[in-house]
């Protein structure tokens, strides 16, 4: 059975990469299709990489990396040298993490990102992961300075069949989290999910007040299993990143969620991601569906940039 779902999950992510897969790393394909392997073949290669959002550093290092083995190697065969490239890209994308699925019951997960990230979406989402996995979840609606999110996440609730904890818009979001929290322990459920503010008005700082949600928790529930996830934009490519680093200046960041990564021809971004940040990505958005949703397995995500299933 966990078979099955993994190929489910695996079936998703290449659904959701098929832009990428089709733009620049169809050409990068291209390139190992050739007889030889030349000095404008990985020249080459480092423009694509480039055009497809990976970075100018990581494209760099991802080039520099497989050129050097393939020489040191004696590699003579263009398969082998994107044999190389393909090592080289799972070495930057690191090691699988723990899945969530798999916390124990009092886990609070605070899902933290700019407005327009899709992280009111991506809370529903991750709510449907859980539940398909046989954990139960509650929302909390602490985005309390946009009176659409409250409505956007109380709409997902019930679409999802999750409890959802709300106040008022402008209400403290403190308050928001501190009653999810106490009724998530009161129910016995597994895990309560917050979705935190993308911005506040001007007289509050962002990342005070996502601090503040965090000893709120503690506070709540001393023994709470707190894990904080950054939902970037994969369509946004570069400035993701830049959102990123603003946020990690000043919040503690345990993963990375990349969303909408279905919709954009620049999914690459996936690497500059854990090159430049150091944060490992953890789940990927694979659609716009409450199911559309996989834990990122980083090689998979490779042979699905290369290989259509």
């Amino acid at each position: 059975m966990r078979n099955i779902f993994a190929r489910k999950q695996n079936k998703k992510i290449d659904e959701a990469v098929e832009r990428t897969r089709e733009g620049a790393f169809g050409r990068i394909s291209g390139l190992f299709k050739q007889q030889i392997i030349t000095d404008e073949t990985w020249e080459e290669l480092e423009e694509l990489l480039i055009q497809a959002d990976v970075g100018p550093a990581t494209a760099l290092t991802l080039v520099e990396g497989a050129r050097s083995e393939v020489e040191r190697e004696e590699m003579r065969t263009p398969v082998e040298a994107e044999t190389s490239v393909r090592r080289q890209m799972v070495a930057i994308l690191g090691h699988e993490h723990e899945d969530l699925a798999s916390m124990p019951p009092g886990t609070v997960l605070l899902l933290v990102g700019v407005n327009g990230s899709g992280k009111t979406t991506t809370t529903a989402k991750l709510a449907t992961y859980l539940e398909e996995n046989g954990r139960s979840v509650l929302l909390a609606a602490a985005d309390t300075f946009r009176a659409a999110a409250i409505d956007q996440l109380k709409t997902w609730g019930e679409r999802v069949h999750a409890p959802v904890v709300a106040h008022q818009p402008e209400a403290d979001p403190g308050a928001v989290v501190f009653d999810a929290v106490k009724a998530g322990q009161a129910r016995g459920v597994d895990f309560v999910l917050v979705d935190t503010a993308g911005r506040l008005h001007t007289k509050f700082n962002l990342m005070e007040e996502l601090q503040k949600i965090k000893r709120v928790v503690r506070k709540a529930n001393s023994d709470a299993n707190v894990v904080s996830l950054l939902v970037l934009d994969a369509t946004t490519g570069q400035n993701a990143i830049l959102q990123a680093k603003s946020f990690l200046e000043s919040v503690q960041v345990d993963g990375i969620i990349l969303a909408k990564l279905d919709g954009t021809a620049k999914g690459g971004v996936a690497f500059a991601v854990l090159k430049e940040l150091g944060v490992p990505i953890w789940y990927v958005g694979t659609g716009e569906k409450a199911g559309d949703f996989a834990p990122f397995n980083h090689l998979e995500f490779v042979n699905a940039l290369f290989d259509a299933e």
